[in-house]
Protein backbone atom coordinates (compact mmCIF):
# COMPACT_ATOMS: atom_id res chain seq x y z
CA UNK A 1 0.00 0.00 0.00
CA UNK A 2 1.11 3.81 -0.61
CA UNK A 3 2.03 5.85 1.95
CA UNK A 4 0.77 9.03 2.15
CA UNK A 5 2.29 12.49 4.24
CA UNK A 6 -0.94 13.69 6.52
CA UNK A 7 -0.85 16.29 4.21
CA UNK A 8 -1.43 14.60 1.02
CA UNK A 9 -4.57 12.92 2.65
CA UNK A 10 -5.73 15.99 3.66
CA UNK A 11 -5.09 17.63 -0.03
CA UNK A 12 -7.03 14.42 -1.13
CA UNK A 13 -10.06 14.25 1.20
CA UNK A 14 -10.77 17.62 0.33
CA UNK A 15 -10.92 17.11 -3.33
CA UNK A 16 -12.47 13.74 -3.05
CA UNK A 17 -15.42 15.13 -0.33
CA UNK A 18 -15.87 18.39 -3.55
CA UNK A 19 -16.37 15.44 -6.36
CA UNK A 20 -18.30 13.58 -4.02
CA UNK A 21 -20.73 16.80 -3.38
CA UNK A 22 -21.08 17.87 -6.67
CA UNK A 23 -21.69 13.86 -7.68
CA UNK A 24 -24.65 14.52 -4.89
CA UNK A 25 -25.90 17.68 -6.48
CA UNK A 26 -25.75 16.44 -10.05
CA UNK A 27 -27.95 12.95 -9.09
CA UNK A 28 -30.33 15.39 -6.89
CA UNK A 29 -30.67 17.57 -10.38
CA UNK A 30 -31.06 14.76 -12.59
CA UNK A 31 -33.83 13.38 -10.40
CA UNK A 32 -35.63 16.13 -10.58
CA UNK A 33 -35.73 16.57 -13.84
CA UNK A 34 -36.33 13.07 -14.48
CA UNK A 35 -33.25 12.26 -16.59
CA UNK A 36 -31.76 8.65 -17.63
CA UNK A 37 -31.89 6.26 -15.09
CA UNK A 38 -28.74 4.84 -16.46
CA UNK A 39 -26.45 7.58 -16.00
CA UNK A 40 -28.23 8.20 -12.71
CA UNK A 41 -27.27 4.62 -11.84
CA UNK A 42 -23.70 5.33 -12.98
CA UNK A 43 -23.42 8.40 -10.93
CA UNK A 44 -24.49 6.73 -7.95
CA UNK A 45 -21.74 3.72 -8.27
CA UNK A 46 -19.24 6.37 -8.44
CA UNK A 47 -20.32 8.07 -5.90
CA UNK A 48 -20.27 5.54 -3.12
CA UNK A 49 -16.55 4.47 -4.79
CA UNK A 50 -15.75 7.88 -4.27
CA UNK A 51 -17.37 7.59 -0.20
CA UNK A 52 -15.33 4.54 -0.06
CA UNK A 53 -11.68 5.76 -0.88
CA UNK A 54 -13.00 8.87 1.77
CA UNK A 55 -14.00 6.44 4.44
CA UNK A 56 -10.18 4.61 3.36
CA UNK A 57 -8.30 7.70 3.59
CA UNK A 58 -10.20 8.71 6.69
CA UNK A 59 -8.78 5.63 8.78
CA UNK A 60 -5.34 6.49 7.49
CA UNK A 61 -5.77 9.69 9.96
CA UNK A 62 -6.50 7.93 12.92
CA UNK A 63 -3.44 7.34 14.83
CA UNK A 64 -1.89 3.70 15.66
CA UNK A 65 -2.33 3.16 19.65
CA UNK A 66 0.23 0.95 21.52
CA UNK A 67 -1.33 -2.32 22.16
Amino acid sequence: MDTYTPAEITERLLALRADHRALDDRITRMAANGEDDLESKRLKRHRLQLKDCITRLESLQIPDEPA
